[in-house]
């Protein structure tokens, strides 16, 4: 599926075919109840911060003006809905400090295992300011090139690589052993749920 049938499917969903927005879940729920557990580390919760995107995005198709691509926009609606989740959250259980702390303690050697290692980096980027936490999160787990990132946060691409940089400078300022820091570009198990877009046309 191109480009150009997100395009018609709006174009429909505008017009009155409020059923042509299925394809458009269909299409784009998988990576975006991906991203939305890079915020909240929960599968449930990840699928109902999705369907609140999807419900945004419904309202909003209207605004869509094709002066950058569907997926673009869709993203930045959805990354605004996780984000202010994310400012809504209660506070986190475990802060940078904390995560220094516990690996620099007695428990490092069984933190060094592949994984224990990723999810202490997940909860240490979660951890960042929002500026850079959105920038890693979008480059480095979803695998969003510089160009498209910085058009999804609204932002110079020059500004993302800055944000970049000083977010991998603060994790390495925090973590343990910086250079085996699994900072590569990664994504969850398949996610094989679904989205009831009929329940997305509601007042």
């Amino acid at each position: 599926m191109d480009t150009c049938e997100d395009t018609d499917r709006v174009a429909r969903i505008l017009a009155g075919d409020v059923e042509a927005f299925s394809g458009i879940v269909n299409r784009w729920q998988g990576p975006l109840v991906s991203l939305a557990f890079r915020y909240c580390r929960d599968h449930a919760l990840a699928e109902e911060l999705a369907q609140d995107a999807f419900l945004k995005i419904y309202r909003n198709l209207g605004k869509w003006r094709g002066d950058a691509a569907f997926s673009t926009w869709l993203f930045a609606v959805a990354i605004n809905v996780f984000r202010s989740w994310y400012r809504r959250r209660k506070p986190a259980t475990i802060s940078l400090e904390a995560l220094e702390l516990v690996a620099g303690g007695s428990d490092t050697a069984a933190a060094a295992e592949a994984r224990e290692v990723e999810e202490l980096v997940r909860e240490a980027v979660l951890a960042l300011p929002g500026r850079y936490r959105d920038a890693l999160i979008l480059f480095y787990f979803r695998d969003t090139d510089v160009k498209s990132a910085a058009a999804i946060l609204g932002i110079a691409e020059g500004t993302l690589k800055s944000h970049l940089h000083r977010g991998r400078k603060l994790l390495a300022d925090r973590l343990p052993n910086p250079a085996g820091t699994p900072m590569h570009r990664t994504e969850p198990g398949p996610w094989t749920g679904s989205i009831e877009y009929s329940s997305l046309n509601k007042n």
